[in-house]
């Protein structure tokens, strides 16, 4: 036996929106009716970032992902966010592939908002939020593009280069630089920085409005302002993440919003065990904190489609 060791570029080059939508509803199904596993997080947190080991079992699969966190490697060329897969047969435990996660995580992180967003927003939604221009942007686009269309997508980052630089990359979309206010107004709003400090702002918002507040996912991290989550119908990926390091982490300290007022996880929404909106005018809020049933099932098509393409190398690491 062999173990396929899969680059950036390969992985890069295997992965499809569409696929990506379609395993990662399927793992948040799965997690909802019990038939796939995934311990907490565990987190290693350094002087300059930190590292997180993620675990998790789906079903015909099983693995780890390791991804850090280190918002100062901008300055020395390098990406804030990199994370490797190792995948493994559940059967043996061997391991049948050593693959890149960078772009699997950038992908399914998009692909579960928009999943939420299916799920939460308004049908006749027609302006898409983004509050960041980093790669996840992208990412966020490409996915809600396969649900939705979009007359206007407004774009807010501190940088406007960066901004700037996000309209470059969709040229033949309607892509918009605005103020922050402005882009709260969306009828979808992505949130996708890594703030301590809350900057979205209940006043701001239209009513019926869906957030997919993706940027809190560690402890001390927060970007809505306590009273958008008192307002909203709120939906998590996972209740122990989103309570412990997720965006309702700081409102729980504070006192302002408890464990009883999550109204659902997504997988319980794709499961259909439970309904989504179901009234125009109600406020929705997806926190996610990425789970490692997404990583995993990612990782399964990864690994098959790379065998039937031929891509990555092979190599005995075991040895036996």
């Amino acid at each position: 036996m062999t173990t396929l060791i899969l680059t950036r570029r390969d992985v890069a080059h295997l992965l499809t929106m569409p696929e990506t939508l379609s395993a990662v509803e399927g793992a948040f199904s799965a997690y909802a009716s019990g038939t796939a596993l995934m311990p907490p997080k565990a987190y290693l947190t350094l002087d300059n970032g930190d590292f997180r080991a993620m675990p998790a079992a789906v079903p015909g699969a099983a693995g780890m992902k390791w991804i850090n966190v280190h918002l100062g490697n901008s300055s020395i060329g390098l990406p804030s966010i990199m994370g490797i897969i190792i995948y493994s047969d559940p059967n043996t435990g061997y391991p049948l592939a050593i693959m890149d996660g960078t772009e699997i995580t950038a992908y399914r992180t998009g692909a579960a908002a928009a999943i939420a967003s299916r799920q939460l927003a308004k049908r006749d939604a027609r302006v898409l939020g983004l509050i960041g221009a980093g790669h996840q942007a992208d990412t966020q686009i490409k996915a809600h593009l396969e649900y939705f269309q979009f007359d206007e997508i407004r774009v807010f980052d501190r940088s406007p280069e960066s901004a700037g630089r996000l309209v470059e990359r969709f040229p033949e979309l309607p892509l918009t630089v605005t103020s922050l206010e402005n882009v709260c107004g969306a009828d979808i709003i992505c949130t996708l920085t890594p703030s301590r400090t809350p900057f979205l702002k209940y006043r701001w918002l239209k009513p019926g409005a869906h957030i997919n507040a993706i940027g809190a996912d560690a402890s001390g991290k927060q970007e809505l302002e306590f009273e958008v989550l008192l307002n909203a119908r709120v939906v998590v990926d996972d209740v122990y993440q989103a309570t412990h390091a997720g965006e309702l982490n700081m409102s729980i300290a504070a006192g302002t919003f408890n464990e009883s007022r999550i109204y659902a996880t997504l997988g319980e929404l794709t499961a259909g065990l439970k309904t989504g909106r179901t009234e125009d005018e109600t406020i929705t809020v997806f926190d996610s904190t990425g789970l490692a049933i997404q990583d995993i099932a990612c990782a399964r098509y990864i690994y098959y489609k790379a065998g039937q393409q031929g891509a990555g190398q092979a190599f005995d690491l075991i040895g036996v």
